[in-house]
């Protein structure tokens, strides 16, 4: 670990502020010593959480103001300076931490980290990326809700930075990288997804491209990226997270309903609480595509949910994605051109 590395920490983002990310702080700063921390926001909530001793590797500024969860993103940029968020992701862009975490106000910490740190070269917007738990580990899906609409070539974007990003988080040397799609067939989908599927197929790129992916390949793991719009992605996240939590009140119902069933369900406590945290998708959901590294945690995020943002955080960080995603993303306009349907002459 870099000694001199900082994570930039939005303190009173999300449904709890200090008293969650604080200790979601702690946890990190026992499992990575060397790391250090700019916690943002009301110093004395901060320091009320840190109780009788600031640790050595933590700073607190005061920051004024708040976003709320429920605040528009036009009103957060109007409103945003002075605020934690803001504040978190501006101590990335004067170089003073190499990346920032906020469980705040999604589509606020989209706006202010765009207006901030701006796009990397050639990626016309970020997109947000969520690890998805399957029988043979995580899939990288993206997008999951910051672009609901897209073409062919903004498909193509969040293939190439899934790519370089699921290489940079989870160690996997190449990536394999799948489009999500109604069927596995060619001809199948819509014309957007035909086309990026027949840029990606035309090998321009340095990816292992496996084609397209249904649904249910998401937790088999049948490749490591899947891309997706984020209407589609948000769809099936949200989707996933009430799936996680019906089973999981099913469960907890059936291990409660006796008082033999109750006996059962404390010996089997440990065994259950890795089945319940099996079922969720990562709470860390990186932003890809900006000049910076800046991480989404999830509003109800619990301290632990926040050490694993500050955790990718860190890996992010110390990685050469960037570089990756931009070596590729060269070769982008090309690729497009050469897939466009040829021009119709309407002269008579």
């Amino acid at each position: 670990m870099i000694r001199s590395l900082a994570i930039s920490i939005d303190a009173m983002g999300g449904d709890h502020g200090p008293s969650v990310v604080v200790p979601g702080v702690l946890l990190a700063a026992k499992e990575a010593p060397n790391l250090r921390f700019i916690l943002h926001g009301d110093e004395a909530a901060i320091r009320t959480q840190f109780g009788a001793a600031l640790p050595g590797q933590v700073e607190i500024r005061h920051a004024e103001r708040v976003i709320a969860m429920d605040e528009k993103p036009a009103q957060a940029l109007r409103r945003g300076k002075g605020t934690s968020m803001w504040a978190a992701v501006e101590a990335v862009k004067a170089g003073e931490a190499a990346a920032a975490v906020s469980a705040g106000n999604t589509g606020a910490l989209m706006a202010i980290s765009l207006l901030l740190l701006r796009m990397s070269v050639d990626v016309d917007r970020p997109c947000l990326v969520v690890g998805w738990p399957g029988t043979k580990g995580i899939t990288t899906v993206l997008d999951v809700g910051a672009n609901v609409d897209c073409d062919a070539e903004r498909l193509v974007e969040f293939a190439i930075m899934g790519e370089a990003f699921h290489r940079a988080a989870h160690g996997v040397a190449k990536p394999t990288v799948g489009l999500l799609n109604v069927g596995s067939e060619d001809m199948k989908g819509h014309e957007e997804v035909r086309q990026a599927h027949a840029i990606l197929r035309g090998g321009q790129f340095d990816l292992d491209y496996r084609g397209f992916v249904e649904g249910d390949g998401l937790s088999r793991n049948v490749v490591d990226v899947v891309v997706t719009d984020g209407f589609t992605g948000n769809i099936a996240l949200k989707t996933a997270e009430g799936t996680a939590r019906y089973l999981g009140g099913e469960l907890r119902a059936a291990l409660t309903g006796t008082i033999l069933s109750k006996l059962g369900a404390l010996l089997a406590r440990p065994g259950l609480l890795k089945f319940r945290e099996k079922l969720s998708p990562d709470a860390a959901a990186p932003l890809l595509g900006l000049n910076g590294v800046v991480v989404k945690s999830h509003g109800g995020a619990a301290d632990r949910d926040i050490a694993a943002a500050i955790r990718m955080a860190s890996k992010l960080a110390q990685s050469d994605f960037a570089a990756e995603i931009e070596r590729n993303m060269t070769r982008l306009t090309a690729a497009v051109a050469e897939h466009q349907p040829p021009a119709v002459d309407g002269a008579a």
